[in-house]
């Protein structure tokens, strides 16, 4: 349990599982929302799957990742970012990019 505290004390981390609230994302989908180099993004990615907050899919040559909707801190985190002031415009864009995926299936 304390890896995911230790998860979900970095603000930058808790940033990425609100921009994966209701989308599947590349890394560098993630990245090209984030001012940060690609091996500081993947150290970030590897805690939170560590954690169990969110898992990967390779799919094709990518690897989506994903929020654990069954984890019960992943899913308290999601629920309060609809009341955070930088974590909920986050979760309305995921839902944008989420819908625009099922769109295109």
């Amino acid at each position: 349990m304390s890896n995911v505290f230790q998860a979900l004390s970095s603000p930058v981390r808790r940033k990425i599982l609100a921009f994966l609230s209701e989308a599947s994302l590349t890394a560098g989908e993630i990245a090209g929302k984030f001012e940060m180099s690609k091996p500081a993004l993947s150290k970030h990615l590897s805690i939170l799957t560590n954690a169990g907050l969110i898992s990967s899919e390779k799919k094709g040559q990518f690897v989506h990742y994903c929020l654990v909707k069954e984890n019960l801190f992943a899913s308290m985190n999601d629920f309060l970012v609809d009341f955070c002031p930088e974590g909920k415009p986050l979760k309305v864009e995921s839902h944008a990019i989420a819908k625009e995926q099922r769109d295109m299936e």
